[in-house]
């Protein structure tokens, strides 16, 4: 058989067996987090983001997947500044957001 250089992945699943109480409790702190529709404008204009690896928009959606692992040191470079905030479409409170989330990390150990 000749080899083309293509091969194939493992379906990606969702895993519902997951812990979902950190994602509700995000929820009830930050009410406008449930309108996010991930368009990425907070990580275009991160001030953060130019200097680092850091994503808001990826640390959305690894919360929301339930992938803990690492996310509370992914959260380390946010400086807080708001910028994010300012130019959310739908007025999520990233600020917010991020503050929430490191204290669930931390109070959850995860």
């Amino acid at each position: 058989m000749v080899n083309f250089g293509f091969q194939i992945n493992e379906g990606r699943t969702i895993n519902l067996d997951i812990d979902r109480a950190p994602l509700g409790e995000l929820e009830e702190a930050v009410g406008s987090f449930r309108s996010c529709i991930r368009c990425g404008s907070c990580t275009a204009t991160c001030s953060a983001a130019q200097f680092t690896d850091f994503n808001i928009r990826k640390i959305h959606t690894m919360f929301r997947a339930g992938l803990y692992n690492g996310l509370a040191e992914t959260l380390k470079p946010c400086m807080l500044c708001g910028k994010c905030t300012l130019v959310c479409p739908r007025g999520v409170n990233l600020r917010a957001l991020v503050i929430n989330l490191r204290k669930i990390l931390k109070e959850k150990d995860l």
